[in-house]
């Protein structure tokens, strides 16, 4: 684990799903993937895959049974293996998401856009297939699943073929500019890890 800083972590690890189709001419998404851990008042996982465990039982002996924050549905990763593991773990979905969600892990809570999360963390709705950011207001951060891609050094909006049929790019694409109106100092990617905000195109 890297710390970024105090109280908040990020790891890095191929993950074992991904095909080079996935990269979609360099547009789509990258073999390794990110995680990130904010302690403080409790522990909290965002879209955690886990192979150092005995790193997370540290984390977990200094803070406490972890919360798991999922960004997007597909990004469960981790979070059944976390809640056999740890006693009174927690793994919160997006309620609209939640159906989904539970078809590739159980949680244990949904929650509203607006509702009091662990960590004291903000999610922020990125308006496609029900996915939300996650704001942490002590680092000015911001962690990110699907809508930010990082290549290399910048990050990139995913591809506009990411959406529903039923659904236009452009409300992400509004999400995406109304939360770099917050001028976080940092961008979390699950997919391109952590992210100098100056590096995003947004075209």
């Amino acid at each position: 684990m890297e710390e970024l800083g105090i109280g908040l972590w990020s790891w890095s690890l191929p993950h074992p799903e991904w095909a080079p189709d996935d990269l979609e001419g360099d547009a789509g998404w990258e073999r390794i993937v990110s995680s990130y851990a904010l302690g403080g008042e409790g522990l909290v996982l965002f879209d955690p895959l886990v192979e150092d465990w005995d790193a997370l039982d540290r984390l977990v002996g200094r803070y406490g049974p972890p919360a798991v924050l999922i960004t997007i549905m597909w990004h469960v990763r981790s979070a059944p293996e976390i809640l056999e593991r740890y006693a009174d773990a927690s793994v919160w979905a997006h309620e609209p998401a939640a159906e989904w969600v539970g078809e590739r892990t159980r949680y244990t809570n949904t929650f509203e856009i607006g509702d009091e999360l662990p960590g004291g963390v903000e999610a922020i709705p990125m308006r496609r297939i029900e996915e939300v950011a996650y704001w942490l207001p002590d680092h000015q951060a911001v962690v990110v699943g699907d809508t930010i891609l990082g290549h290399g050094d910048k990050g990139e909006l995913c591809p506009p073929t990411w959406v529903r049929r039923s659904e236009s790019f452009e409300p992400a694409r509004a999400a995406v500019r109304e939360l770099m109106e917050r001028k976080p100092a940092r961008l979390l990617l699950t997919h391109g890890g952590p992210t100098d905000p100056k590096a995003l195109e947004l075209s």
